[in-house]
């Protein structure tokens, strides 16, 4: 066996085997390898797009939490204004009823005093006629007219 044809041999089998790899075998791999390349740019893509979406997500957040802290600092002066509305609403519901008791009471006690008027006139005129019929029943005479006028006097 001649060295140089088994070389020459082995470089024509060689060449035959890089072109049948080339052709065949070759491709497949180039394939596999460019899809792997895209699924990994897609992936970090896809990363960069959802470290985005988390960052607004975020920002909506803070500021979704920031119109909920002013709704609820609008809700709670509301509250307080309300509150302070229905406490004067009371206090003046509170002053017509004392003015209403008031003008009743007031009524009330010139009813009495009418009342106990009216009782005394006629207590004065009883005493009066009573005072005038032991006057007339006795003879007249200064003192004992005096004494009865002290008398009724008294009992007035």
């Amino acid at each position: 066996m001649n060295f140089n044809a088994t070389l020459i041999g082995q470089s024509i089998f060689f060449i035959l085997f890089v072109v049948f790899c080339m052709k065949v075998v070759w491709p497949p791999i180039m394939h596999a390898l460019s899809q792997r390349k895209q699924n990994i740019a897609d992936g970090l893509a896809a990363g960069e797009r959802g470290k985005q979406d988390l960052e607004l997500a975020a920002k909506r957040a803070s500021e979704t939490l920031r119109e909920a802290k002013q709704q609820v600092t609008e809700i709670i002066a509301q509250g307080d204004k309300r509150g302070v509305e229905i406490v004067e609403e009371a206090k003046a519901q509170a002053k017509i009823e004392a003015d209403r008791l008031i003008a009743g009471a007031k009524a009330e006690m010139e009813q009495e005093v009418h009342r106990v008027r009216e009782e005394l006139r006629q207590r004065v005129a009883e005493l009066a006629v009573q005072g005038a019929e032991k006057i007339l029943r006795r003879e007249v005479d200064a003192k004992t007219h005096a004494a009865l006028l002290a008398t009724i006097s008294q009992e007035l």
